[in-house]
């Protein structure tokens, strides 16, 4: 299961980053939008310079998910443009249905695994290796400092 975690969460990095990219970039050329509200939609977006927006929180949230290090915070970059483009294509634009399918079943593993959020909620002793406030050992800690930074 972790193995699988890592290719999904690769993916779904991937994919962001690409088309993250592809919003500044515009090497992949992009068809007319459909009639009616879908073009309206994509219309006030490019026009408002909100879609720069998006572009850059799905290449800054791909590149987290992609190299694995802020796994949580790049899950909480692009879950909503993840819900976004889900409704995109469920209300108004039904054709990319199937690949906003698949991005969205690409999220469900890094989501599911509790290991994902586990460094967030671990008690840690502080950063210069003092013992956590409830095992306080005093004299462990004076011993620390006076050794350290004296």
């Amino acid at each position: 299961m972790k193995i699988a975690t890592i290719i999904a969460r690769s993916l779904l990095g991937l994919v962001f980053v690409v088309f993250g990219s592809n919003i500044f970039l515009h090497f992949i050329p992009m068809p007319p939008p459909p009639e009616g509200p879908a073009r309206e939609f994509m219309t006030a977006l490019f026009l408002t310079h909100y879609l720069y927006v998006v572009g850059a929180l799905q290449v800054v949230g791909g590149v987290l998910l992609f190299t694995g290090r802020w796994t949580p915070l790049g899950l909480a970059l692009v879950g909503p443009v993840i819900v976004n483009i889900l409704c995109f294509h469920l209300l108004m634009a039904p054709a990319g249905l199937p690949m906003a399918i698949v991005v969205s079943l690409l999220a469900v593993p890094a989501l599911a695994l509790p290991r994902t959020f586990r460094r967030s909620r671990e008690k840690r002793p502080d950063s210069l290796g003092l013992a956590p406030l409830g095992n306080c050992d005093g004299k462990r800690n004076r011993q620390f400092l006076i050794h350290n930074f004296t």
